[in-house]
């Protein structure tokens, strides 16, 4: 699996972004579709709506957002794989729109991302087991 990036949509792109996936529910404002360049915008990777204002980007409960999050990651097993198969064909860019570069739900995705990169390693020198 390649490397996974996790950046503002509101920076400019660059070269070694590789794909760039908005992890968003919701369209960022002032950003247009072509300033974006994106590759794809998967929103059922977004955190819900509910979890999203719960956590209203209060560090305090950052653990507990995480928890949440990765719980709800679990009902969506087809869009968390469209973005290991993204990430397996070279490298990706997950893009969000929160102020905040440190508490965001692209940095969990990434962790996810790499947990499932471990995991693939292993089952693969241990024979699937």
């Amino acid at each position: 699996m390649a490397q996974v990036r996790v950046r503002r949509i509101y920076e400019p792109p660059t070269p070694d972004d590789g794909r760039r996936i908005l992890v968003d529910r919701l369209w960022p404002r002032g950003v247009s579709k072509a300033r974006a360049d994106l590759d794809a915008w998967v929103k059922d990777v977004a955190p819900s709506t509910e979890l999203r204002t719960w956590f209203g980007h209060d560090p305090a409960k950052w653990d507990e957002f995480a928890r949440r999050y990765r719980h709800e990651l679990t009902e969506h097993p087809e869009a968390v794989q469209e973005l290991v198969d993204a990430a397996g064909t070279g490298p990706v860019t997950l893009l969000y729109a929160a102020r905040d570069e440190q508490h965001n739900e692209a940095l969990v995705l990434q962790k996810l991302l790499e947990e499932k990169r471990t995991e693939a390693a292993k089952k693969a020198v241990h024979g699937g087991r």
